[in-house]
């Protein structure tokens, strides 16, 4: 199978590439907050459980923020995963194109989501938008 490759110029990668990477940044500091990095998986971080103290009200308070923030860790992952994935599309060269009908992405929606990995057209047909 032939890759299709991205025909953006190298200033709109550039750029591209920095917001991503400041994106990264910020994913990153953000996961640092409530968890540790798992040494074995990439992009991989586990939530850590507060500790508060021994009394009902702490154990209480604990069990509530480890739940608050499993859901925003699974989140933070599946965004910092999306970024890293679209770094490497623009090392091999093939950012910008559609994964589905290999055309390429418009320049206005990567700027608006710059983790976009589908044209507008195919996004919509995968949703079922009409």
């Amino acid at each position: 199978m032939v890759k299709a490759i991205s025909k953006f110029s190298a200033d709109f990668l550039n750029n591209i590439k920095d917001i991503l990477s400041k994106e990264k940044e910020r994913l990153v500091k953000e996961l640092a907050k409530f968890t540790t990095k798992n040494p074995h998986v990439a992009d991989d971080y586990n939530s850590e459980f507060p500790d508060y103290g021994d009394k009902d009200d702490e154990n209480a308070a604990e069990v509530a923020e480890y739940a608050t923030n499993l859901p925003l860790e699974e989140s933070l992952e599946k965004s910092l995963r999306d970024v890293n994935k679209s770094l490497d599309r623009i090392g091999d060269g093939t950012y910008g194109v559609c994964k589905y009908c290999k055309n390429p992405i418009d320049e206005k929606r990567l700027l608006a989501r710059p983790t976009s990995s589908a044209c507008v057209e195919c996004k919509k047909t995968i949703t079922q938008e009409l």
